[in-house]
This record gives structure tokens, C-alpha cells and sequence, in this order.
């Protein structure tokens, strides 16, 4: 079956340019925000997110990028090895504001990982979320965003995939990967 196109590339941009609005409606200036990007696909959101954040105005921010891979609670059931991405963590998330940055919010565990390894590198003033597509009705835990780009209803098995220009293909694009039993 062919992916069904769920946001365009003029729809993602347009997406994308709301979203660093919005952070900057909540956080100013971004002087007491540090971005974070979940490794390894939420990076991509992060860093096009920092480009319009200083196309807007808005000076470099304070930016890392985590892996979860180590914090999750299931990475021992796996029986192949796990390949971890680097983590670079260098401005300090002491009494910061942190906006956590994936790009598809499914069950919340992702989320749940970045919290526990957060802790490693201080106490943050604050944490919101915030995720360019949110798939209901498939959370395990408590956990939404603050800042949402999309909703997307998508039963189980079914597959929401981001595709980012840099690595991918020409265009952004999210699809939906139909389960066919």
C-alpha cells in the first residue's frame, strides 16, 4: 500500500513557524530556555526549529541534544546490540526553562526516558514538550505536549514517519504507514 501524505512541505513550514512563535510568546527572549532534542530524529526538528527561532529575531539558544537510549525501560529486552547516539549536553539546565524536542509523540515512553536522563545534568526551573506530531490514542503513559504541531489518528501497528530534507528526501514530509494484516 501506498503512505497516505499526512503534512506537506509547505504544511510543515508553516507548522514550524507557529511553533517558534509560540516559544517565543512563552519564553521571550529564549534567555532562560534551553532546547533539547530527543537523538535521534527530534535533532532535525530542533535544528530547523533554531534557524526560524533566529530568522525571527531571536538570538542563538541554548541547544543540546539527548540520548535516551540507556534511560529507557526497555532496552535490556532487546536481544541485538543498541547503537547509541551522542549526546551533547554543554549549557547548563540549572533553573532553566527545558523544552524537550521529538518529532512524533506515540507512547509516551520516549518522553518518559528523556525525563529520568535529564536529572543527570541538573534541576531544571522548569520542562515542557514539545512535538511536531502527536499520535493520539496510543499513549502508555500520561504524557502531552505543550507545544503541538499536528494531530494525527493512527491505529496500532500503523507507522508515522518524519522525513526531513537534510537526510531523506527533497521535500519534508510526514506519511502514515498503513498495517495491513
Amino acid at each position: 500500500m501506498t503512505p497516505k501524505v499526512l503534512l506537506s512541505d509547505k504544511k510543515i513550514n508553516i507548522i514550524l513557524n507557529r511553533l517558534c512563535y509560540q516559544l517565543i510568546e512563552r519564553h521571550g527572549d529564549l534567555s532562560n530556555a534551553v532546547l533539547v532534542g530527543l537523538q535521534p530524529r527530534g535533532t532535525f526538528l530542533l535544528d530547523r526549529l533554531v534557524q526560524l527561532l533566529i530568522q525571527s529575531g531571536v538570538s542563538k539558544p541554548k541547544v543540546g541534544k539527548l540520548d535516551t537510549t540507556f534511560f529507557r525501560d526497555d532496552f535490556r529486552r532487546s536481544e541485538r546490540p543498541l547503537n547509541a547516539n551522542a549526546t551533547e549536553m554543554n549549557e547548563s539546565i540549572e533553573g532553566k526553562d527545558v523544552v524537550l524536542i521529538d518529532d512524533v509523540l506515540f507512547t509516551g515512553r520516549s518522553i518518559r526516558s528523556a525525563l529520568t536522563a535529564i536529572d543527570t545534568y541538573g534541576r531544571p526551573e522548569s520542562i515542557e514538550l514539545l512535538v511536531l506530531v502527536d499520535r493520539r490514542f496510543s499513549r502508555h503513559l500520561p504524557i502531552q505536549p505543550d507545544y503541538l504541531g499536528a494531530q494525527i489518528d493512527a491505529l496500532q501497528g500503523d507507522k508515522v514517519k518524519v522525513v526531513w530534507s537534510e537526510n531523506d528526501t527533497e521535500e519534508n514530509i510526514v506519511y502514515l504507514e498503513k498495517h495491513i494484516e
